[in-house]
């Protein structure tokens, strides 16, 4: 079974001498796709730092990275619906960053969702991982592409 990965790769600078978390975040976050660039809520969010998006990242996967967290937990803390909790998870799996963990909740057991290995940096490790494998599978389409045109006008 093959596995979605999905990252968008922009040109920018290290942030390092911004030392405000929430602009490191939100910038972050855009960059990598995970939030669009302009994002504008559907929803009674005043701003993006109030929107789901943000707000699972941060105040739940980022701010407890050892905690696995259930998605009905995470709608009713969040004050949304399921769907939508698993549209920003899957989004976040899709970069590789989250991990699926079994955990007890309400007398059963469910799968849970956090940060990979409860690190960032570790988990960020797997996103590298995967964009090297997507870029050394691209080199070798184009090296394909360009034996198949330089043999087609010989």
């Amino acid at each position: 079974m093959r596995t979605l990965f999905e990252l968008q790769v922009v040109s920018n600078t290290p942030m390092n001498a911004v030392m405000d978390k929430d602009i490191v975040a939100e910038t972050f976050l855009v960059q990598i796709g995970y939030m669009p660039k302009g994002y504008d809520p559907k929803t009674p969010a005043a701003s993006v730092r109030d929107s789901v998006p943000y707000r699972l990242f941060m105040d739940f996967f980022m701010s407890n990275m050892n905690k696995a967290w259930v998605v009905e937990e995470l709608a009713a803390l969040l004050g949304t619906t399921k769907p939508t909790i698993y549209r920003h998870i899957n989004k976040l799996k899709s970069i590789d960053l989250l991990e699926s963990i079994d955990v007890e909740f309400d007398g059963s057991i469910k799968k849970g969702y956090r940060i990979r290995f409860g690190d960032l940096s570790k988990a960020w490790s797997f996103t590298e991982a995967n964009v090297s494998m997507a870029m050394d599978n691209y080199r070798r389409t184009v090296s394909h592409f360009q034996s198949l045109m330089k043999a087609a006008n010989e």
